[in-house]
């Protein structure tokens, strides 16, 4: 609980609001966005921050509906943010994959392997996770849906990719 909502910062009056609807604000973020918990409760605590800012543009009685609505949107920002950062080896875990990397032949190919990681690595994050992601054997389609971006986009970042490697 932030320091404004804590009852000694005499603020009571909000206090005894964020008791009341909190939990009511949980269950209804949690029936509109499909998270875990701890997403679910950052979204609920962005939107109670945003009500110190806006609380006195709101009609009394609508802080339910105001924060509802924020804490939805902010879930929603939320899940697409953690999409687009998920890290490969946390999204294979998920799936119950496991990372299996190449058996090298010998020290040439492993510094010809360790050198063209390091020109992947150079790439702009966004091309590198494409990258990688079709080098684990993602479609276009499949890698849209993890990114969050139109297969379109994903082509024309892998097209990029490659001139960038190859130039």
């Amino acid at each position: 609980m932030s320091d404004q909502l804590d009852p000694r910062s005499g603020n009571a009056e909000l206090t005894e609001l964020y008791t009341e609807l909190a939990p009511t604000l949980e269950r209804i973020v949690s029936s509109n966005v499909r998270a875990y918990r701890g997403l679910i409760e950052e979204a609920c605590q962005s939107a109670w921050a945003g009500l110190l800012a806006h609380r006195s543009e709101l009609i009394p009685g609508t802080e339910l509906g105001w924060l509802a609505t924020t804490a939805t949107r902010e879930a929603l920002v939320l899940m697409r943010l953690e999409r687009r950062d998920l890290s490969l080896e946390a999204e294979q875990e998920a799936e119950g994959e496991v990372l299996e990397l190449p058996v090298v032949a010998g020290p040439e190919d492993a510094v010809d392997l360790r050198e063209r990681l390091a020109e992947v690595r150079q790439l702009p994050a966004r091309q590198h996770r494409m990258v990688m992601l079709q080098g684990f054997g993602y479609r276009y389609e499949e890698i849209a849906e993890v990114t969050g971006d139109s297969p379109r986009t994903v082509e024309r970042q892998l097209l990029f990719a490659r001139r960038r490697l190859a130039g």
